[in-house]
């Protein structure tokens, strides 16, 4: 077990008829109600990271300096941070000096594949 798996102790209130409906179910599957909250907080956690709006609302706050790489690893996961790492390095770096194209106008096509 690592130091992130040591469990910790929380306390926090809840309607006292969701506890009720908790308890029945743990009576249910012969479970504690602990292990119940905790398997539920780790579901809804993995769902919330998986949608994009989620993952958009974090890249954001992370491209803004309102949010540490640390904090991002743990919200959307190591090869997400990365990523939003590397292309945050990469908006912040100067623009490369290219000319446009001489051979091609891209304003006079129509863009359809025949303009290829």
């Amino acid at each position: 077990m690592s130091a992130s798996d040591e469990p910790r102790r929380v306390h926090f209130q809840s309607p006292e008829y969701l506890v009720e409906r908790l308890d029945a179910i743990a009576d249910l599957f012969d479970k504690d109600r602990t292990d119940l909250l905790v398997e539920a907080i780790r579901e809804y956690l993995e769902e919330t990271a998986e949608r994009d709006s989620f993952q958009e609302l974090v890249a954001e706050r992370y491209y803004d300096d309102q949010l540490e790489f640390e904090t991002v690893k743990q919200l959307v996961g190591a090869e997400t941070a990365q990523r939003l790492r590397l292309l945050k390095a990469d908006l912040a770096s100067e623009p490369f000096d290219l000319a446009p194209p001489d051979d091609v106008d891209i304003y006079k096509t129509n863009g359809t594949a025949d303009d290829r």
